[in-house]
């Protein structure tokens, strides 16, 4: 929950009920929103349905533009906000990896968890995969530890890396969400759009 454990606005106890809750939340969103249907997710690599893109830009958008400003208002230090830091092969290679996952199992991570909590048979396997992925992740640990941490890069900010404040990063990535729309919009009704 942010800086509020830190700032001991509330205990780690309400922390982890909070979590709870606002996971509870999030899944049934996602569900409510049809995220557990791995042809929608999948879609938006066709072309057919781009709802999955408008909806996690959207959120990623309000969440910055809302941080954005709770520190202008100086409700939130942003300092306090914890950059994971960034080791830049892994990375690639996490998002290679993750990528071709998604588009081969039609789930991330997330909505994986959400399509087999009702039951779905291709989103336990899938689950299944994930965690015997992280099991052999930990457990070869020392064999990769090295390619893991290699590349280290801090705890660098996109602003920061690019040279722009805050504020006309947010408007640039407004921009980018704007045009990631027109082109969602663009793709749906150039491609058909499957029923399923």
């Amino acid at each position: 929950m942010g800086p509020l454990v830190v700032n001991e606005i509330i205990s780690s106890s309400t922390n982890f009920l909070f979590a709870f809750l606002i996971g509870i939340g999030f899944g049934f969103v996602l569900e409510s929103s049809g995220f557990s249907s791995s042809r929608k997710l999948a879609g938006v690599f066709y072309g057919y349905d781009t709802v999955v893109l408008k909806v996690f830009f959207t959120a990623a958008i309000t969440a910055m533009l809302g941080l954005l400003f709770f520190s202008l208002f100086g409700w939130v230090d942003l300092s306090l906000v914890y950059v994971n830091p960034t080791f830049l092969p892994s990375a690639i290679a996490g998002g290679v990896i993750m990528g071709v996952g998604f588009i081969l199992g039609g789930f991330c991570p997330g909505t994986s968890v959400c399509a087999a909590a009702i039951g779905k048979i291709d989103a336990l396997v899938f689950v299944g995969g994930l965690i015997l992925g992280i099991v052999i992740f930990a457990e070869g640990y020392p064999l990769w530890e090295s390619f893991y941490k290699a590349g280290f890069q801090g705890f660098p900010r996109i602003n920061e890396l690019i040279g722009v404040s805050q504020g006309v990063l947010a408007l640039l990535m407004v921009l980018v969400a704007l045009s990631m729309f027109w082109v969602g919009e663009w793709a749906e009704k150039k491609f058909p759009r499957e029923e399923y």
